[in-house]
Protein backbone atom coordinates (compact mmCIF):
# COMPACT_ATOMS: atom_id res chain seq x y z
CA UNK A 1 0.00 0.00 0.00
CA UNK A 2 1.63 3.56 -0.95
CA UNK A 3 1.55 6.18 1.56
CA UNK A 4 -1.23 7.55 -0.77
CA UNK A 5 -3.30 5.10 -0.03
CA UNK A 6 -2.80 4.33 3.46
CA UNK A 7 -3.32 7.94 4.01
CA UNK A 8 -7.16 7.56 2.34
CA UNK A 9 -7.60 4.35 4.51
CA UNK A 10 -6.58 6.74 8.11
CA UNK A 11 -8.98 9.39 7.26
CA UNK A 12 -11.80 6.57 6.39
CA UNK A 13 -11.33 5.02 9.72
CA UNK A 14 -11.14 8.54 11.84
CA UNK A 15 -14.28 9.70 9.68
CA UNK A 16 -16.20 6.44 10.38
CA UNK A 17 -14.94 6.62 14.60
CA UNK A 18 -16.46 10.31 14.60
CA UNK A 19 -19.56 9.26 12.98
CA UNK A 20 -19.58 6.26 16.10
CA UNK A 21 -19.29 8.89 18.32
CA UNK A 22 -21.50 11.14 16.84
CA UNK A 23 -24.39 8.61 16.91
CA UNK A 24 -23.49 7.30 20.61
CA UNK A 25 -23.43 10.85 22.01
CA UNK A 26 -26.74 11.71 20.03
CA UNK A 27 -28.29 8.22 21.48
CA UNK A 28 -27.21 9.40 24.95
CA UNK A 29 -28.29 12.87 24.91
CA UNK A 30 -31.80 11.42 23.98
CA UNK A 31 -31.82 8.57 25.99
CA UNK A 32 -33.95 9.79 28.71
CA UNK A 33 -36.87 10.95 26.19
CA UNK A 34 -36.36 7.48 24.66
CA UNK A 35 -36.71 5.32 28.16
CA UNK A 36 -39.89 7.74 29.03
CA UNK A 37 -41.54 6.94 25.18
CA UNK A 38 -40.73 3.21 25.70
CA UNK A 39 -42.04 2.84 29.28
CA UNK A 40 -45.14 4.68 28.40
CA UNK A 41 -45.80 2.48 25.31
CA UNK A 42 -44.96 -0.39 27.64
CA UNK A 43 -47.59 0.31 30.41
CA UNK A 44 -50.05 1.63 27.85
CA UNK A 45 -49.81 -2.30 26.53
CA UNK A 46 -50.12 -3.37 29.64
CA UNK A 47 -53.10 -1.24 31.03
CA UNK A 48 -51.45 -0.29 33.64
CA UNK A 49 -52.97 2.87 35.53
CA UNK A 50 -51.03 5.60 37.75
CA UNK A 51 -53.27 6.74 40.90
CA UNK A 52 -52.82 8.82 43.65
CA UNK A 53 -52.33 6.71 47.07
CA UNK A 54 -55.15 7.18 49.79
CA UNK A 55 -56.07 5.90 53.26
CA UNK A 56 -58.51 3.47 51.18
CA UNK A 57 -55.94 2.35 48.38
CA UNK A 58 -52.61 2.53 50.82
CA UNK A 59 -51.11 -1.04 50.68
CA UNK A 60 -47.56 -2.34 50.59
CA UNK A 61 -46.25 -3.06 47.35
CA UNK A 62 -43.03 -4.36 46.08
CA UNK A 63 -40.76 -2.14 44.65
CA UNK A 64 -40.77 -4.15 41.02
CA UNK A 65 -44.79 -4.38 40.92
CA UNK A 66 -44.78 -1.56 38.33
CA UNK A 67 -42.67 -4.17 36.45
CA UNK A 68 -44.34 -7.36 37.29
CA UNK A 69 -47.86 -6.87 36.92
CA UNK A 70 -50.76 -4.82 35.54
CA UNK A 71 -51.77 -3.38 39.28
CA UNK A 72 -52.36 -0.13 39.17
CA UNK A 73 -48.86 2.00 40.77
CA UNK A 74 -49.93 4.11 43.60
CA UNK A 75 -48.42 7.72 43.63
CA UNK A 76 -48.15 9.60 47.05
CA UNK A 77 -47.34 13.15 46.69
CA UNK A 78 -44.14 14.17 47.55
CA UNK A 79 -45.06 16.93 49.97
CA UNK A 80 -48.73 18.85 50.19
CA UNK A 81 -47.17 21.79 50.44
CA UNK A 82 -46.87 22.45 46.71
CA UNK A 83 -46.52 19.67 44.54
CA UNK A 84 -47.65 18.54 41.37
CA UNK A 85 -49.09 14.81 40.59
CA UNK A 86 -50.21 14.21 36.94
CA UNK A 87 -51.04 9.97 36.88
CA UNK A 88 -51.01 9.62 33.70
CA UNK A 89 -47.41 10.49 32.87
CA UNK A 90 -46.10 9.66 36.50
CA UNK A 91 -45.01 13.03 37.31
CA UNK A 92 -44.94 13.49 41.12
CA UNK A 93 -42.86 16.67 41.89
CA UNK A 94 -42.42 19.48 43.93
CA UNK A 95 -43.54 22.84 42.79
CA UNK A 96 -40.88 26.14 44.25
CA UNK A 97 -42.82 29.07 44.45
CA UNK A 98 -42.17 32.55 43.00
CA UNK A 99 -39.97 31.91 40.53
CA UNK A 100 -38.75 35.00 38.04
CA UNK A 101 -40.17 34.22 34.52
CA UNK A 102 -37.16 36.64 33.01
CA UNK A 103 -34.17 35.50 35.10
CA UNK A 104 -32.51 32.56 33.25
CA UNK A 105 -30.63 31.94 35.91
CA UNK A 106 -32.75 31.87 38.76
CA UNK A 107 -35.33 29.83 36.92
CA UNK A 108 -32.68 26.95 35.67
CA UNK A 109 -31.57 26.87 39.20
CA UNK A 110 -35.14 26.31 40.40
CA UNK A 111 -35.72 23.60 38.03
CA UNK A 112 -33.21 21.32 39.20
CA UNK A 113 -35.74 21.17 42.35
CA UNK A 114 -38.72 20.51 41.12
CA UNK A 115 -41.20 22.90 38.78
CA UNK A 116 -41.76 26.19 38.58
CA UNK A 117 -44.29 28.66 40.04
CA UNK A 118 -44.01 31.69 37.93
CA UNK A 119 -43.48 34.67 40.28
CA UNK A 120 -46.44 36.94 38.41
CA UNK A 121 -49.14 34.43 38.37
CA UNK A 122 -51.67 33.03 40.96
CA UNK A 123 -51.64 30.63 43.58
CA UNK A 124 -54.07 27.99 43.74
CA UNK A 125 -57.36 28.79 44.39
CA UNK A 126 -61.02 28.54 43.21
CA UNK A 127 -61.39 32.81 43.02
CA UNK A 128 -60.60 33.63 39.17
CA UNK A 129 -56.79 33.59 38.35
CA UNK A 130 -54.08 31.66 36.05
CA UNK A 131 -51.54 29.09 37.88
CA UNK A 132 -48.63 29.14 35.84
CA UNK A 133 -46.14 25.87 36.13
CA UNK A 134 -43.42 25.74 33.32
CA UNK A 135 -40.84 22.65 33.56
CA UNK A 136 -38.32 20.87 31.92
CA UNK A 137 -38.79 18.38 28.95
CA UNK A 138 -34.57 17.89 28.54
CA UNK A 139 -31.83 15.98 26.42
CA UNK A 140 -29.35 17.38 28.94
CA UNK A 141 -30.37 15.38 32.15
CA UNK A 142 -27.20 15.01 33.23
CA UNK A 143 -26.39 19.20 33.90
CA UNK A 144 -30.16 19.67 34.97
CA UNK A 145 -30.42 17.17 37.56
CA UNK A 146 -33.30 14.83 38.25
CA UNK A 147 -36.24 16.67 37.12
CA UNK A 148 -34.97 17.44 33.80
CA UNK A 149 -37.27 15.11 32.72
CA UNK A 150 -40.78 16.05 34.82
CA UNK A 151 -42.30 17.23 31.37
CA UNK A 152 -41.23 14.71 29.04
CA UNK A 153 -44.04 13.36 28.35
CA UNK A 154 -46.67 16.32 28.75
CA UNK A 155 -47.62 16.12 25.10
CA UNK A 156 -49.30 13.13 25.71
CA UNK A 157 -52.52 14.66 28.02
CA UNK A 158 -55.45 15.32 26.48
CA UNK A 159 -58.78 17.07 27.01
CA UNK A 160 -60.05 14.97 30.45
CA UNK A 161 -57.19 14.29 32.12
CA UNK A 162 -57.01 15.23 35.66
CA UNK A 163 -54.00 17.31 36.92
CA UNK A 164 -53.32 17.44 40.95
CA UNK A 165 -51.47 20.54 42.62
CA UNK A 166 -51.55 20.02 46.10
CA UNK A 167 -51.29 23.26 48.04
CA UNK A 168 -51.01 24.19 52.06
CA UNK A 169 -52.91 20.14 52.48
CA UNK A 170 -55.50 20.55 49.80
CA UNK A 171 -55.56 18.59 46.63
CA UNK A 172 -56.67 21.02 43.53
CA UNK A 173 -57.90 18.83 41.24
CA UNK A 174 -57.39 20.04 37.42
CA UNK A 175 -58.85 18.82 34.37
CA UNK A 176 -57.27 19.20 31.16
CA UNK A 177 -58.87 21.54 28.17
CA UNK A 178 -56.42 22.66 25.54
CA UNK A 179 -53.39 22.03 24.03
CA UNK A 180 -51.48 23.93 22.06
CA UNK A 181 -47.66 24.38 20.64
CA UNK A 182 -46.82 28.17 20.42
CA UNK A 183 -43.71 29.54 18.74
CA UNK A 184 -40.74 30.57 20.09
CA UNK A 185 -41.00 32.34 23.79
CA UNK A 186 -44.43 33.97 24.05
CA UNK A 187 -46.17 35.41 27.10
CA UNK A 188 -49.82 35.02 26.17
CA UNK A 189 -50.11 32.16 28.11
CA UNK A 190 -49.00 33.52 31.18
CA UNK A 191 -50.55 36.87 30.94
CA UNK A 192 -53.57 36.12 29.52
CA UNK A 193 -57.16 37.04 31.23
CA UNK A 194 -58.83 34.50 32.80
CA UNK A 195 -62.41 34.42 34.45
CA UNK A 196 -62.49 30.96 36.20
CA UNK A 197 -59.85 29.21 37.67
CA UNK A 198 -57.22 27.73 35.43
CA UNK A 199 -54.19 25.43 35.45
CA UNK A 200 -51.37 26.63 32.44
CA UNK A 201 -48.64 24.13 32.32
CA UNK A 202 -45.21 24.86 29.93
CA UNK A 203 -42.63 23.37 28.79
CA UNK A 204 -39.73 23.25 25.48
CA UNK A 205 -40.87 21.37 22.30
CA UNK A 206 -39.21 19.39 21.36
CA UNK A 207 -37.52 18.46 24.25
CA UNK A 208 -34.10 20.05 25.23
CA UNK A 209 -35.00 23.14 22.21
CA UNK A 210 -36.75 26.17 22.48
CA UNK A 211 -38.26 26.13 19.44
CA UNK A 212 -41.62 25.64 20.65
CA UNK A 213 -43.81 25.91 23.80
CA UNK A 214 -45.53 23.47 24.22
CA UNK A 215 -48.99 24.95 26.79
CA UNK A 216 -51.19 22.77 28.28
CA UNK A 217 -54.50 24.54 29.94
CA UNK A 218 -56.64 23.12 32.77
CA UNK A 219 -59.81 24.43 34.52
CA UNK A 220 -60.39 23.80 38.61
CA UNK A 221 -62.88 21.36 39.15
CA UNK A 222 -62.65 19.80 42.54
CA UNK A 223 -60.97 21.08 45.52
CA UNK A 224 -60.60 17.62 48.26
Amino acid sequence: MDERSKKLAYINIMANFLIIIGVVLILLSYSQVIYDEVWYKFKSLKKQEYTLQTASNATKKSVFSKFLSSSPVLIKPVNTNFSIVIEKIDVNAPINADVSVIDAKKYFESLKTGVAHAGSSNYPSTEAGNVYLFAHSSINFWQLGRYAKTFNLLRKLTNGDKVHVFYKGKDYVYEVVNKETIKGFNTYPLKRAVIESILTLQTCDPPGTTINRLVVTAKLVEVR
